[in-house]
C-alpha cells in the first residue's frame, strides 16, 4: 500500500485539517473534530445535516457551504459517526426552524441518526436515501443502499431550505426527489482501506463487479470487461427498468466516479449514456460529472437520473456554494 498519509490513526485526522484549512471561508471544524460546519450560517432557517463514513469525499463534508448542507458528521473510513456527533453538530447549527438530516440507507447510519433525532430537543425530521437499484437487500442494508442519488437530494433540498420551506415540507420535498432518482454502479478495481493496507476484494484483470455498493459491498455479480457502451446500457437498463420514465422525460444525468477513474472515462460514460437515453427517448437537459461520491481509490463509476419538474429543476439550478460545488453566486 502506498498513500499520501501519516498512518492509519492520523487518516481521518490530518484530512479533516486540511479540508477546513482548505476551505476557511467556507468551513469550520468542530474543536473536537466531530463535524465540520457552515462559517456563514442563513439565520431562521431549517439546518440541513448529514455524514457517513470517511472514504467517499467530497461527500459529505464537500458539500457543506451555502445552498447544500449546513453540517456533516464524519465517521471513520466507511463506518457511521455516532449520535453524540450528531447531536453536537444539530447544537451548532440548528433555529427554531428545526433540524432535517439526510441519512444513507445503511444500517449503523439509519441507526445513530435515529438515535440522535430521538435525544434532539428541537424539531427533527429525517430522510432516507436509497436510490440505488443493483440489490434490494446487501451488506449493512435492510432494503436499497443510498449511493450517489444522495447529493441529488441534499442539493435540492438545500436550495429550497435556503428559499425558507419548512421541516415539514423538505422531509416530503426529500423523499420525492429520492423517490424519482435512481442510481447503478460498476467497479472495474477495488478499493484499499488504509487500516486494512490490501485490496478490500479481488478482480481478475479482466473482470468488474456489476452493481457494486460504494463500500465494496458486492453487486448483482462478477463479469468480463466490456466497452463503455456495453457498461452504459447494463447500468441504465436497470435504472431506467425500475424508474420507468415516460418517452420525453427531462432528467439530471449524474455521471459519478468512485475516485480511481480518470474524468475523461467519465466523460466517456457520459456520451455513452446520452446513446442510450437518445434511443430510450429520454431527454438529458442537465449533467453533473465528476468524483463526488467515492469510495477511496475505486476505479469504475455510476450513473443515476433523477426525474426533473417544474419543482426540482429550479432548485438544482439555485445558488450554491460548497467546496465540492459551486455555481450561481
Amino acid at each position: 500500500m502506498k498513500k499520501l498519509i501519516n498512518g492509519p490513526d492520523a487518516f481521518l485526522s490530518d484530512g479533516l485539517d486540511g479540508m477546513a484549512l482548505a476551505h476557511p471561508e467556507l468551513l469550520l471544524l468542530d474543536g473536537q473534530r466531530r463535524f465540520l460546519r457552515r462559517r456563514q450560517l442563513t439565520p431562521g432557517k431549517v439546518a440541513l445535516i448529514s455524514g457517513g463514513g470517511t472514504g467517499h469525499e467530497p461527500l459529505h463534508g464537500g458539500f457543506v457551504g451555502f445552498g447544500m448542507l449546513d453540517a456533516a458528521c464524519p465517521g471513520q473510513v466507511f463506518t457511521s459517526p455516532t449520535p453524540d456527533q450528531m447531536l453536537a453538530a444539530a447544537e451548532a447549527v440548528a433555529s427554531e426552524a428545526g433540524v432535517l438530516y439526510i441519512v444513507k440507507n445503511y444500517s449503523g447510519d439509519v441507526m445513530n441518526f435515529a438515535m440522535a433525532a430521538e435525544l434532539a430537543s428541537g424539531p427533527v425530521a429525517s430522510v432516507i436515501t436509497n436510490d440505488d437499484v443493483a440489490v434490494e437487500d446487501s451488506t449493512w442494508t435492510q432494503g436499497r443502499r443510498g449511493v450517489a442519488g444522495t447529493l441529488v437530494v441534499e442539493k435540492v433540498l438545500g436550495a429550497a431550505a435556503e428559499q425558507g420551506s419548512d421541516l415539514d415540507s423538505l422531509r416530503s420535498l426529500g423523499e420525492r426527489v429520492n423517490g424519482r432518482t435512481r442510481t447503478m454502479g460498476v467497479a472495474l478495481s477495488s478499493c484499499t482501506v488504509p487500516a486494512i493496507g490490501r485490496p478490500s476484494f479481488d478482480l481478475a484483470e479482466d473482470e468488474i463487479e456489476m452493481g457494486v455498493g460504494i463500500h465494496g459491498e458486492p453487486g448483482r455479480r462478477r463479469q468480463p470487461m466490456a466497452p463503455a457502451d456495453s457498461l452504459a446500457a447494463e447500468l441504465l437498463g436497470s435504472v431506467l427498468e425500475d424508474l420507468r420514465p415516460e418517452r420525453g422525460s427531462e432528467v439530471l444525468l449524474l455521471v459519478n466516479g468512485f475516485g480511481g477513474s480518470p474524468l475523461l472515462e467519465l466523460y466517456g460514460m457520459v456520451s455513452a449514456a446520452h446513446r442510450v437515453l437518445d434511443a430510450a427517448g429520454v431527454t438529458v437537459v442537465r449533467h453533473l460529472t465528476g468524483s463526488y461520491v467515492t469510495s477511496l481509490d475505486m476505479a469504475g463509476c455510476s450513473l443515476s437520473l433523477t426525474l426533473l419538474d417544474a419543482t426540482i429543476t429550479p432548485l438544482w439550478d439555485a445558488p450554491v456554494q460548497t467546496a465540492a460545488l459551486r455555481w450561481g453566486r
